[in-house]
């Protein structure tokens, strides 16, 4: 990128501030108001960082609605391993903001999964703590390497990837302690840039649903549980 165009780019981020702060801030002005001193999210969403990926977008939600952790192949370390920000995001989430879900988006064309599954050592040589961080994903290129589902692609290893992430999830103990509390719930979903769709993962079969079936299962489970609240 050239100085011009990198001072272009940087005017359309201010431009965009402008339309911003004239535009967009009136209109939401008692939101943002309530969003002074406080902040209750429900859901921490772990993201790919990559640029095409808005969880708010995708999702529909407001500011305040999502606390949002994103890093290079929206990964967790499992507890221990690597003690810092992501660690410490999913502590303060389930913690001090008690939110009541935490979902695993993992998306297409990801760079992350390109290079965990066709590894290019030379372009790894140059980015080390990328190099390590992958590490934390290894174990989903290993269960596609023993599967019979067919060629390894990248959107299978992505899949892989967030079921993985899920699991590394639950050695956290913030995580454990909601879970045995049934007041936090986990969930995967992947994200397919090209045609918007959403899929779900069900993780008692371990395969991705639409997110039509994953609600009307959580109807059902939700009919189920308040039926069994008033026959008590």
């Amino acid at each position: 990128m050239t100085d011009t165009n990198a001072r272009e780019t940087l005017i359309d981020l201010l431009h965009g501030v402008e339309r911003f702060n004239t535009e967009v801030f009136p209109k939401n002005r008692e939101l943002f108001a309530s969003l002074a001193d406080q902040q209750s999210p429900g859901t921490l969403f772990i993201a790919c960082a990559d640029s095409r990926v808005n969880p708010s977008l995708i999702t529909q939600t407001k500011p305040g609605e999502l606390f949002v952790l994103r890093n290079i192949g929206n990964i967790v370390p499992a507890y221990g391993e690597m003690l810092g920000g992501v660690s410490s995001a999913i502590e303060y989430a389930v913690l001090a903001l008690k939110v009541s879900h935490i979902i695993v988006c993992g998306h297409s064309d990801c760079g992350a999964m390109k290079a965990l599954l066709d590894p290019d050592p030379s372009k790894l040589a140059k980015m080390p703590t990328v190099a390590s961080w992958l590490r934390n994903a290894e174990a989903a290129r290993a269960v596609l390497e023993v599967s019979d589902a067919g060629p390894a692609s990248v959107r299978s290893l992505a899949e892989q990837n967030v079921l993985l992430q899920i699991s590394h999830l639950r050695t956290h103990p913030a995580v454990a302690a909601g879970l045995a509390r049934n007041t936090l719930t986990l969930q995967g979903w992947f994200y397919d840039i090209p045609s918007g769709e959403v899929v779900i993962l069900d993780e008692a079969s371990r395969h991705f649903v639409s997110v039509h079936d994953a609600i009307e299962t959580l109807r059902a489970a939700t009919a189920a549980s308040r039926a069994q609240t008033q026959s008590a």
